[in-house]
């Protein structure tokens, strides 16, 4: 007896309706893509194609994680970040497309061509991976406290062919001696008591990614106060922060000296990103 098949859009459609949420349709057919190695474009165009009894078994497996909440880019091992294909798993936070924002800033500063750059708390490898394939020149090396979180971005950065150089450092604490032209971090901020995070995919992430003090600043105070130190003249800082962080943000890089300090906002205009620069006399 043949093993009976269903359709692909029979079995979309029921995922779909019971994953619910803002976006079901793509979280189906990126767990079908995943299960078939068909694309998103084939489901359209062959909407009655078949997937064996098994294939179908393993997508419900996964439609089922999907709506215990557990993140997409989880569930299939990746998630793309300036048209990057990063691995990631549950030791780092997810790369959002908001920090992309952060990576237009910095590509638009007038760093020297042989810069050298810092990514603070690189979890997946992102901010540094995406810098570094836009400017071959610049010399990008990236640090996290997680000891799997620097694994997981030293293997990005080899997959990719990118030379990023990854160090386990608690913010500043494990650098090799010099300044950078650069610093850049995406650092936990938000509040301890914020209600968001018994919600959604940051369920499945780890705190020490995402939970800084009462006020979610406490990281945010410590970098802005040592980074004086690691920048050179004339050296920008940039900091992701929460949207209603922006104005704490800007008072504590111009208390740690900073000048040209700006908060800008992301693709939703909301204030996502503070920068601030060195004075160039300072030494």
């Amino acid at each position: 007896m043949s093993e009976k098949k269903l359709s692909c859009e029979a079995l979309l459609k029921e995922a779909a309706e019971l994953i619910g949420g803002d976006s079901p349709r793509l979280d189906a057919d990126l767990l079908l893509g995943l299960v078939t190695g068909w694309s998103r474009t084939a489901f359209r165009a062959w909407p009655e194609r078949e997937v064996t009894v098994a294939q179908a078994a393993r997508f419900r497996d996964l439609v089922e994680r999907r709506c215990e909440g557990h993140p997409v880019a989880h569930l299939l091992g990746e998630q793309e970040f300036w048209s990057l294909p990063l691995t990631v798993n549950p030791s780092t936070l997810i790369p959002r497309p908001d920090t992309e924002c952060l990576v237009e800033a910095a590509l638009a500063l007038k760093l020297p061509v042989d810069a050298s750059v810092l990514d603070l708390g690189t979890g997946t490898g992102a901010i540094a991976l995406a810098l570094a394939s836009e400017r071959p020149g610049w010399r990008v090396c990236a640090s996290d406290a997680v000891t799997e979180a620097v694994t997981l971005a030293t293997d990005n950065a080899r997959r990719l062919g990118l030379p990023v150089t990854v160090r386990r450092s608690d913010w500043f604490t494990n650098l090799p001696a010099g300044t950078f032209d650069l610093i850049i971090s995406n650092p936990p901020y938000i509040a301890g008591n914020d209600a968001h995070l018994g919600e959604g995919d940051v369920r499945f992430e780890p705190a020490s990614a995402l939970v800084a003090g009462d006020d979610g600043l406490d990281d945010i105070r410590k970098i802005t106060a040592e980074a004086p130190a690691w920048l050179s003249p004339g050296g920008w800082l940039i900091l992701e922060h929460g949207y209603e962080q922006g104005e704490a943000v800007r008072r504590l890089f111009t208390g740690a000296g900073l000048t040209s300090v700006e908060t800008r906002q992301d693709y939703g205009r909301r204030d996502r990103f503070t920068l601030g620069r060195k004075h160039h006399a300072e030494r």
